[in-house]
């Protein structure tokens, strides 16, 4: 092999650090050629102005100057075309319409309740953490439109804006998960604003972020939902119904007659419960006594009114209160990594366990195999 082809072959280790792809095999390597012992590179950026055009530049500079005889290295950065750049965004689409409807194989599961402010929202967060942190490619899409937390949750910084190239979202990924949200595409100005959306634009929005975002091969997708039984679980029911459910509640009677109520409507849907997580539970004190605030067994009443003879559904989890949790959700840092050994972390640890050894149904689902001739 010649030094231009070596330098070419390690540019296929170097990724497109927000589609996670070669940049090889996005077609943004457009030539490599030696002038003496100068490797000159010509690579060609998705959009004018790309974020991650320095890191790009870098890490090729990087992988040319590891092949032998490579003393020098030149990078001229281009654009590609319209034409190009389509190509590529139809690639990366695929052909499905629904990339996570019947038939994926990403498992997906909706995070739901009957009642805001129960935890929902830090169960999906610390979930999705506890899992890409086992090995596993996690999405979330934050599907609370109304009440989005999750990049706040994942210390995704205010303002952030993700890269689009040709309508096609690329998420960003903060502790590996990668996520989408309605409160990245507000103007910098209006953080703060409240929407006030009616169904019709909340199933777009929910259709977009599961059509136009570019999460690559996901073994996981959590869906963060808003609460209660309205348009967005209706959505959810029409867009997934292949989805697999876990209902979240805290001990309080009223807080587990609502989750109930919501997990009977994702069942009348046709998506599977796969279990309860009990939030806000007793936590121990220093000197051994139990502190619960919102009492006991809300958790595991949720789960034996929702069992039936063909689908039990268990209580996967109680998290108990802690002030680690709500100190990590303060601050973009998930307590499965901040404080992995406190009570609730390793409840929250336990869960994904549960989840990640219960594998994904293929039953009816046709595998990527080619058809073999028999001999």
């Amino acid at each position: 092999m010649d030094t231009a082809a070596a330098v070419r072959a390690a540019l296929g280790r170097v990724l497109d650090p927000e589609i996670r792809r070669p940049i090889a095999d996005l077609d943004m390597v457009d030539g490599v050629r030696m002038a003496g012992s100068t490797a000159v590179l010509d690579l060609s950026l998705t959009i004018v102005g790309c974020p991650a055009s320095d890191r790009i530049r870098a890490d090729a500079v990087q992988a040319a100057r590891s092949v032998p005889g490579v003393t020098d290295v030149e990078v001229r950065l281009g654009v590609m075309t319209p034409a190009r750049r389509a190509a590529l965004t139809d690639r990366l689409r695929g052909s499905r319409a629904m990339p996570f409807g019947p038939g994926s194989l990403t498992r997906v599961i909706a995070v739901t309740s009957g009642k805001g402010g129960v935890g929902k929202s830090t169960v999906t967060a610390n979930l999705a953490v506890a899992l890409a942190a086992r090995g596993l490619s996690v999405g979330v899409v934050d599907a609370d439109v109304h009440g989005f937390s999750i990049p706040g949750l994942l210390g995704i910084p205010a303002g952030f804006s993700p890269t689009s190239i040709d309508g096609l979202i690329l998420p960003p990924i903060a502790h590996e998960v990668k996520a989408v949200s309605i409160g990245m595409f507000l103007p910098a100005d209006d953080r703060d604003g409240a929407i006030a959306w009616r169904g019709p634009m909340l199933h777009r929005t929910l259709n977009q972020f599961l059509t136009d975002t570019y999460f690559g091969d996901l073994d996981i997708l959590l869906l963060d939902s808003p609460p209660g039984t309205g348009d967005v679980a209706i959505s959810l029911g029409q867009l997934l119904p292949n989805a697999e459910v876990l209902v979240v509640t805290t001990p309080q009677p009223a807080a587990a007659d609502v989750a109930v109520r919501s997990g009977l409507v994702a069942r009348r849907l046709g998506q599977r419960l796969i279990g309860v997580v009990e939030t806000m539970g007793a936590a121990v004190q220093a000197d051994g006594t139990v502190l619960d605030i919102f009492g006991s067994g809300g958790g595991a009443a949720v789960a034996a009114r929702l069992t039936t003879a063909d689908e039990p559904v268990p209580l996967l989890a109680t998290v108990p209160l802690s002030t680690a949790l709500r100190q990590g959700g303060d601050a973009g840092r998930p307590v499965v990594l901040g404080t992995p050994t406190d009570p609730a972390a390793q409840a929250l640890l336990s869960l994904a366990d549960a989840l990640s050894r219960h594998g994904r149904n293929l039953a009816g689902r046709s595998l990527p195999v080619g058809a073999r001739t028999a001999p």
